[in-house]
């Protein structure tokens, strides 16, 4: 079930894969502290998962792009109406499991607590109908970008099946996972990988500090079999690695008010750019500026190409 605005005859399509989506329910207090009580000032719903926001900014930069996800159960049409407001093409796998709810607690100040269900498991049934979608899309595609954690159960191949049919059709692949998914798919050896502090040291099994660190850490990372190894980190930006050279991007000083999905927008620009033939230092520039855009605002939202161009000449790079 594809429901789009009318461009998937377009080619370059960059599409995204969501296995593992969400309805991210997120509670705004005037303040979060221990032992004391706080106000809630506001709560909404809205559609959640890295894929999912990745398409939302994609989307937002008028780069054609098409989400593919599954969804299913009570909770599936309250996420494939908030998709439907979202306004950007996507594809639903039915399945029978609900979709999963994650919890976000944020207040004024910019401190933010996400908890998230870890999902349910998908039939082996249901995980061939999601590959043969993403399969039939990839004629016509330029970029594919795997997100986001994997329901449980999944087996350690999923994501690298994906990144094999996808170099058959020509297609780059982003992929934006951790943990054991994350080390099987740099075998395969994927265009990106774009972990950020807490995944990388999880792969690597080491304490990240330091600038040198995170420097080690990319270049050990896309030594394991990424073509580009970005290590992101939050407020400090970003460290890529890609044919021998080593790129720092660091944004201006900003006041983050929510930093969940931040990453997601980093991804969406950095592939967005380099969809454009932009060269990778320029694409992770205009990666680390939507992500900052994008936690200066509130709740779980994503800066536009504008907001996102507003810090884009403040980003260092060197």
């Amino acid at each position: 079930m594809v429901q789009s605005p009318g461009y998937l005859t377009i080619e370059d399509l960059i599409l995204t894969v969501t296995l593992n989506p969400a309805i991210d329910r997120t509670v705004i207090a005037d303040r979060l502290v221990f032992e004391d009580r706080a106000y809630i000032q506001a709560h909404h719903e809205s559609a959640g998962g890295r894929g999912i926001n990745a398409s939302q900014v994609l989307h937002s930069f008028g780069a054609p792009t098409l989400a593919i996800l599954p969804s299913g159960g009570n909770s599936g049409p309250r996420l494939e109406e908030d998709l439907r407001r979202l306004g950007f093409p996507f594809e639903i796998v039915p399945v029978a499991a609900n979709v999963r709810t994650n919890l976000i607690l944020t207040d004024r100040q910019g401190l933010t607590l996400k908890l998230n269900e870890p999902g349910h498991s998908l039939s082996q049934e249901e995980l061939t109908l999601v590959e043969q979608a993403v399969r039939k899309h990839l004629p016509g595609a330029q970029w594919l970008m795997l997100c986001g954690s994997l329901p449980p159960g999944v087996e350690a191949g999923f994501y690298r099946r994906l990144i094999a049919a996808a170099r058959e059709h020509g297609v780059k692949t982003l992929v934006d996972t951790d943990g054991p998914h994350l080390q099987d798919c740099l075998l395969d050896q994927p265009a990106v990988v774009t972990p950020n502090r807490q995944e990388a040291a999880t792969l690597l099994n080491k304490a990240l500090i330091t600038r040198q660190h995170f420097r080690t850490a990319a270049e050990r990372i896309q030594a394991m079999g990424a073509d580009l190894a970005v290590v992101s980190l939050g407020a400090r930006g970003a460290i890529a690695v890609h044919g021998g050279r080593t790129i720092e991007a660091t944004p201006p000083r900003i006041d983050a008010v929510s930093p969940i999905g931040a990453g997601d927008a980093l991804n969406a620009a950095l592939v967005w750019s380099l969809s454009r033939g932009e060269d990778f230092s320029t694409a992770l520039r205009w990666g680390v500026a939507a992500g900052s855009a994008s936690a200066k605002l509130p709740g779980i939202r994503f800066a536009t190409l504008e907001q996102a161009r507003e810090i884009y000449d403040q980003v260092q790079v060197r």
